[in-house]
C-alpha cells in the first residue's frame, strides 16, 4: 500500500486534482479505494477528502490511520450523497475534482491520464470513467437522459423485463464503451468535474438524497453549453450497495429522486398535469421492487 507524496494533501496550495469520497459505513472498502487512488495518481499531485456520513463501523478512523494526509470530514448525521459531495468540493481548491464511491477501486489507467482527457476537451464539464462490476462485466455508467416516453417505457418494463428495448436504449446497451464519446450524463460513482463549469451551473442539487443528482448536474451542464464525456482511459471496479444498507428505503429514495428530476426538468406546461400519475407510478414501481427483492 503506497503512501501520499509530501506534496499531496498538505494544504500548501491547490493540487492538480482533488479526490472526494463520500462514505457511510464503507468498512474496509474505503481503505482499498483510497489506496487505489494514490497508486493511480501518476505524476500529478492529489488531495484526498473523505466526507463521512455518520459511519459507526470505524471506517473513518481506519482511513486516518492508514493515510494521515487524507482529510476526513465527519458529519453527525447522514446528509446523503449530494450534500456531502458538495462539502468535499467546497473544502477543496483544485481546478478539477474526481468523485469516486468508497466501494470502488481504480483498476486500470491513471488519474494523470484521465485528467489529460479533461485538458483535451476544454468544454467538458464532467467526464465519466469506465465502470466494471466485480465480475468484470461493464456497468452502463454513461447513459441517455430519457425523454418522457423513453422514461415511461423504462420505468414500466425494467422491473419485469430488464433487457427491453426502451431500457437498452436508455442504457446505451449496444455500445461496448471501448471508445471515448460525448454522452448525456455519467454516473457520480466515478466522475471528473471541472470547477469552472461548477462555478457556472452550481454543485449538486441537495434536494436529492441519493440517486439522479448526477443526471441532474449533467443536464444543467448541457443546458449551459458544457459537454459531458465518457472515457475508457480510466477504469474502476465498483462493488455497489456498500452505502445503501436498507434497500427498501433506498428503493423509495430512488423513486423520489426520479420524481424530483421529472418535476424540475420535464413537467413544465401541460406536462405538469402528469405529476400525480408519475408519482403514483413510481411509488407502485418502488413497492413492487421492494417486494420482489424481499421475496428472493
Amino acid at each position: 500500500m503506497s503512501t501520499p507524496n509530501a506534496e499531496e494533501g498538505t494544504g500548501a496550495g491547490p493540487t492538480d486534482l482533488a479526490v472526494v469520497i463520500v462514505s457511510h459505513d464503507a468498512g474496509d472498502d474505503i481503505v482499498r479505494c483510497v489506496a487505489s487512488v494514490y497508486e493511480s495518481a501518476g505524476e500529478i499531485s492529489v488531495e484526498v477528502l473523505v466526507v463521512d456520513n455518520q459511519s459507526r463501523d470505524g471506517s473513518p478512523d481506519a482511513v486516518e490511520a492508514a493515510f494521515p494526509r487524507v482529510r476526513v470530514i465527519r458529519n453527525d448525521v447522514n446528509r446523503g450523497f449530494p450534500a456531502a459531495a458538495n462539502q468535499g468540493m467546497h473544502a477543496s481548491r483544485s481546478e478539477f475534482v474526481f468523485l469516486v464511491n468508497p466501494d470502488a477501486e481504480v483498476s486500470a489507467g491513471t488519474l494523470e491520464g484521465f485528467l489529460k482527457v479533461a485538458h483535451d476537451h476544454p468544454r467538458a464539464g464532467a467526464i465519466g470513467a469506465l465502470t466494471r462490476n466485480p465480475d468484470g462485466t461493464v456497468y452502463p455508467s454513461a447513459r441517455l437522459v430519457p425523454s418522457l416516453l423513453l422514461g415511461l417505457g423504462h420505468t414500466l418494463l425494467a422491473p419485469f423485463w430488464p433487457d427491453n428495448p426502451w431500457s437498452r436504449r436508455y442504457r446505451l446497451a449496444d455500445w461496448d464503451r471501448s471508445s471515448e464519446r460525448p454522452v448525456d450524463w455519467v454516473s457520480g460513482s466515478s466522475m471528473l468535474l471541472r470547477r469552472a463549469a461548477l462555478d457556472e451551473v452550481g454543485l449538486f442539487d441537495e434536494r436529492y438524497f441519493m440517486y439522479v443528482e448526477d443526471m441532474d448536474l449533467c443536464t444543467r451542464l448541457g443546458d449551459a453549453g458544457w459537454e459531458v464525456w465518457f472515457s475508457p482511459q480510466l477504469e474502476v471496479i465498483h462493488i455497489g450497495a456498500t452505502a445503501t444498507s436498507g434497500q427498501r428505503r433506498m428503493t423509495l429514495e430512488h423513486s423520489k429522486s426520479i420524481y424530483t428530476y421529472f418535476v424540475k426538468h420535464q413537467s413544465s406546461g401541460w406536462r405538469a398535469a402528469l405529476r400525480p400519475f408519475a408519482w403514483a407510478l413510481l411509488r407502485l414501481r418502488a413497492a413492487y421492487v421492494s417486494w420482489r427483492d424481499h421475496e428472493r
